[in-house]
């Protein structure tokens, strides 16, 4: 019994050993090392994505510029008039630390501007990421590569809305 013990413990303390010398900086032994993202640009030097959000669906192509954002062929304080959307847009940039150095080319539809910003927002971040990789870890901290699932709710028969009932009358 106290050989038993005394080899289980000098398995484990071989175990020990080779994890250690086999990965010193802290990854486990025998797992492969995650590949390195590579940038995915077009023949123009873009890098594309889509953007969802509500009911909104949008097309964006970015590439190193100025700083322009056209929105359907609009300019940007054009399309989104309101300054809350403008500044949805230029979260990812502000994040990633790279405001000013792209230029952005979007197509949306669906749903309404609310959605359509969080719909470009997202397309930039995704598409920001597929062009330097590096800001990746940035735009996932905050959360911008994650699609906004939250859509309205259907109506249901017999409800006023989607939850609401018709307003109930003793008499």
């Amino acid at each position: 019994m106290a050989d038993q013990i005394r080899s289980l413990e000098g398995l484990r303390a071989g175990i020990d050993r080779a994890v250690a010398a086999s990965a010193p900086t802290g990854e486990v032994a025998g797992a492969t090392p995650a590949p390195q993202r590579q940038p995915v640009r077009d023949a123009l030097g873009r890098a594309y994505a889509t953007g969802k959000r509500k009911d909104a669906v949008a097309r964006v192509w970015i590439r190193p510029g100025s700083g322009k954002v056209s929105v359907n062929g609009k300019e940007l304080k054009t399309y989104f008039a309101r300054p809350v959307l403008q500044m949805i847009l230029r979260q990812p940039f502000q994040v990633a630390g790279v405001e000013g150095q792209f230029d952005v080319m979007a197509t949306v539809s669906g749903g309404g501007l609310s959605g359509q910003a969080g719909a470009v927002k997202h397309g930039i971040s995704k598409a920001l990421q597929l062009y330097e990789p590096a800001l990746r870890p940035a735009l996932k901290a905050a959360g911008f590569l994650t699609r906004d699932s939250r859509v309205v709710e259907r109506k249901k028969y017999g409800k006023r809305k989607a939850r609401r009932s018709f307003q109930f009358s003793k008499r």
